[in-house]
């Protein structure tokens, strides 16, 4: 930024009057009007979307990539907005997430999940899994949705929706977004509450039981700990001592650092009719001590050389403890659970930070770092929640 001997500020793409009647607006204040600028001119450009129908005059941004591998694969473009087929909604997406399945899905890892996310390079070539955003162009078919629903939907084997648009089926799994829910949230509420729907009701948690939470800050923890407490279970749950007041606040009745020493020495003489890893951080064999003598032991993880598969499939011979490993199936199920939980239960999904989708690169490398806390949110549609 330079100042002109006449008095002008000058800025890329901005020109400020200096005048001795007001502050001079600081680099962050004139950044911060642009992007505000920005988003009303694409906000505007959505609005004649919706009414004219004119999908191609519109370019649009989306992260790209052409193979698997590190974030370093992936790059944002600007890109013709896609055109709904008869049976396809146009979503203008206001959030999604980057989460643990985003990242599986952008390195390919495990092997096998290729042949559901695409072989031998990704069907989708933008990343993501979910997304909360609003109908701008309905198919001639299409009779679930009309253009100005606020929706949310996700599919673990991808949807491309780390874009400004999605074209979907109206057949995929989604719901609209209960009143009074943001779109943050709405998105933050998915894929992790997908797999603890699911991991949870395999073990059929009664009212009463005591329940140990491992990785109770992780996105499937944070949202099993009201999932828990629909259920009456009693919940201990596992984090670090900072992050003992978010816990607490959706439904944790006891909680223990893992930082002071490890949580089965700390809950030695102690035992659970269920535990559940929700982080995949730790093994049957560790927790065994905890389980009672016919508890479960649940892992978000395949567990070392695959055993939480092996032990699954053997324990209807095994004595003692059991360990199931559920697939998570049936997202419309789950999806109508998450409804219930934002709308009548008042559930609001824990959120690390948001970041634009310019930085889909730093979310990534974040997520797979294994140190967030909740969600991480793509925020494409400028009103943030925290």
């Amino acid at each position: 930024m330079s100042l002109h001997p006449t008095g002008h500020v000058f800025e890329p793409r901005c020109l400020v009057k200096v005048s001795s009647d007001y502050a001079t607006p600081t680099v962050l204040e004139i950044h911060q009007r642009l992007v505000t600028k920005q988003a009303l001119l694409r906000q505007a450009h959505f609005r004649r979307l919706a009414s004219a129908g004119a999908c191609d005059s519109v370019r649009v941004k989306s992260v790209f990539r052409t193979k698997y591998g590190t974030p370093d694969v992936l790059s944002v473009l600007d890109l013709p907005t896609p055109t709904p087929g008869e049976r396809e909604l146009l979503v203008r997406v206001h959030a999604t997430t980057v989460n643990r399945t985003d990242c599986g899905a952008l390195a390919g890892e495990p092997y096998v999940f290729r042949f559901f996310v695409g072989w031998p390079k990704p069907r989708h070539q933008a990343t993501g899994t979910d997304f909360a955003g609003e109908v701008v162009a309905v198919g001639a078919k299409v009779t679930r949705f009309r253009t100005g629903d606020r929706v949310m939907g996700f599919n673990g084997n991808g949807l491309g929706s780390h874009a400004e648009c999605l074209c979907i089926r109206e057949d995929q799994p989604m719901e609209r977004i209960p009143d009074g829910v943001s779109f943050v949230h709405a998105a933050a509420s998915l894929e992790g509450a997908h797999y603890a729907i699911n991991f949870l009701r395999k073990a059929s948690v009664a009212a009463g039981d005591r329940v140990l939470l491992n990785g109770a800050t992780g996105a499937i923890g944070s949202a099993a700990i009201p999932l828990l407490k629909r259920a009456g279970a009693h919940v201990t749950a596992v984090c670090a001592e900072p992050n003992f007041a978010a816990v607490t606040a959706l439904g944790a009745d006891r909680t223990i650092d893992y930082t002071q020493g490890s949580f089965v020495e700390q809950l030695q003489g102690e035992t659970f009719p269920f535990v559940f890893d929700s982080v995949g951080k730790s093994t049957v064999g560790a927790c065994r001590s905890l389980l009672s003598k016919n508890g479960i032991y649940v892992s978000s993880e395949l567990g070392p050389y695959g055993q939480n598969v092996f032990f699954a499939l053997l324990a209807p011979v095994l004595p003692g403890p059991k360990v199931l490993f559920p697939v998570p199936v049936d997202i419309p199920h789950s999806l109508t659970v998450i409804c219930e939980l934002l709308e009548k239960r008042g559930w609001r999904p824990l959120i690390d930070r948001e970041l634009p989708i310019d930085k889909v690169k730093e979310a990534f490398t974040y997520v797979r770092s294994g140190q967030k806390i909740g969600n991480v949110v793509l925020n494409l549609g400028g009103a943030s929640t925290l």
